[in-house]
């Protein structure tokens, strides 16, 4: 039956949702308070349109309503469709609506790209077609409605995405990590939590949730599952799920316990990469991939690009791009990754972050620090107040590359790990990174 869809925010997932509930017969109206122009095909569907201004939902009387996940819930049309009892649903619950094939959801406020694509290449393994979107990639209603019973969705899922779920439930469910992110828009930690947790609330006893057990924030969440839960763990010894004996990865299910692989053969380097990998061992083996498989795709998985990226080797400096090092926590994982002497590019777009941990440790173990963007004050004042005082304020992306090239000596990484969003100067990450890696080539 045919209804009347408001679709706030064009971007990405705005324009895929807008498509989609277009060609499937239901009237849209698309509105952002920037007009996009890539509309075309959208005309042809006939999609109408409101830029610049807040749609007036009382005059438009829409059936429900699909916010991009960039649109805080606080904008006068949300608040009017809740006081009206309008539902507001983001594009994941759409594309989880209107598709048949089982979902393996991961979240978590790092590592959640590359768990994502690492275990999207762990489940090719087992023959079917596996489908990887969602926060990365293509949007996933864009295809979810071709999909089968017999494919798979693996998807990357964020905290604002889950946060206009209503039916959505992943037969796999994994929580990698949460540290402070995005305090901006949920306010506080409590509600960021409780946004995350939506992954695995309508789960029922035939679903498995996966938790990392050394983090405190997460581990109480079993508790709360109506699934069965596995944990994962680099600092104790579980019973069941996946472990460390020493240097050997070892996955124990069901009463049994298999060396998966040593933590040097695993082709991603890093303490915070043996997490992401822990998490998609459970993944993949509840999937039915046998451990050869893992092990093999473990040996031979070289990781996402903008996380970690090598980009160059130039006069015996190694140039890094980390350009998805978008919060504290995630660039003090990066900075731990490396024991030569770091270059760090930091700044951008704040997120509510504290700064202080990572000023603490860029006082240990970084070098020069080159500062720019939205919140380079407020990482000078954290650095001030960690007595860290060998960094430069730049004013362009381009002179803060530079700038760390010519402070970086031979044996030195040049790292851009912002810990900071890209908006400021950019559309994304990834255009951040790619203009690194075209700077750094042209040295």
């Amino acid at each position: 039956m045919s209804q009347k869809v408001l679709v706030i925010g064009a971007a990405r997932s705005g324009l895929a949702g807008a498509e989609f509930l277009a060609k499937t017969g239901n009237q849209v109206v698309l509105t952002d308070m920037k007009q996009c122009n890539d509309i075309a095909e959208l005309e042809k569907l006939g999609v109408s349109f409101i830029w610049g201004e807040q749609p007036n939902v009382a005059q438009i009387q829409p059936d429900y309503i699909v916010i991009s996940p960039g649109v805080p819930l606080t904008i006068p049309p949300v608040q009017y469709a809740k006081q009206h009892n309008i539902p507001v649903i983001g594009e994941l619950e759409l594309a989880f609506a209107n598709c048949k094939a089982p979902f393996v959801a991961i979240t978590g406020t790092n590592g959640k790209t590359t768990t994502t694509t690492l275990t999207g290449e762990l489940l090719k393994r087992t023959g079917k077609n596996i489908f990887v979107g969602g926060n990365i990639g293509v949007p996933l209603v864009s295809y979810a409605a071709d999909l089968s019973e017999e494919d798979v969705v693996v998807a990357e899922v964020s905290s604002f995405q889950l946060e206009t779920i209503d039916t959505f439930a992943p037969h796999l469910a994994l929580m990698i990590n949460l540290t402070p992110d995005h305090l901006d828009r949920h306010g506080n930690m409590e509600n960021y939590l409780a946004c995350k947790a939506n992954i695995f609330a309508n789960q029922t006893e035939q679903d498995y949730l996966i938790l990392n057990y050394d983090d405190e924030a997460l581990r109480p969440l079993a508790t709360q599952s109506k699934g069965k839960v596995c944990f994962f763990s680099q600092q104790h010894i579980l019973e069941e799920g996946v472990c460390l004996d020493g240097n050997q990865v070892m996955l124990k299910l069901n009463g049994a316990s298999i060396s998966v692989c040593k933590t040097e053969e695993i082709a991603i380097k890093g303490k915070h990469n043996l997490e992401n990998a822990m998490g998609a061992i459970l993944l993949a083996y509840l999937s039915g991939v046998s451990v050869e498989e893992i092990r093999d795709v473990l040996m031979t998985f070289q990781g996402v690009a903008h996380r970690l990226e090598p980009v160059r080797m130039h006069n015996g400096v190694q140039y890094v791009n980390d350009s998805k090092g978008t919060n504290p926590d995630s660039t003090i994982k990066a900075i731990e990754a490396y024991g030569n002497p770091i270059v760090l590019i930091l700044g951008g777009l704040n997120k509510g972050s504290d700064f202080a941990l990572l000023a603490s440790l860029v006082k240990k173990k970084v070098k020069q620090v080159v500062v720019l963007g939205e919140a380079k004050d407020v990482i000078i004042n954290a650095l001030d107040e960690a007595g860290f005082g060998a960094y430069t304020k730049v004013e362009t992306f381009e002179e803060a590359v530079l700038t760390a090239a010519g402070l970086a000596e031979s044996g030195d990484v040049v790292l851009l790990s912002p810990a900071c969003a890209s908006w400021d100067m950019f559309k994304s990450y990834e255009e951040r990174g790619d203009l690194f890696k075209q700077i750094v080539n042209g040295l």
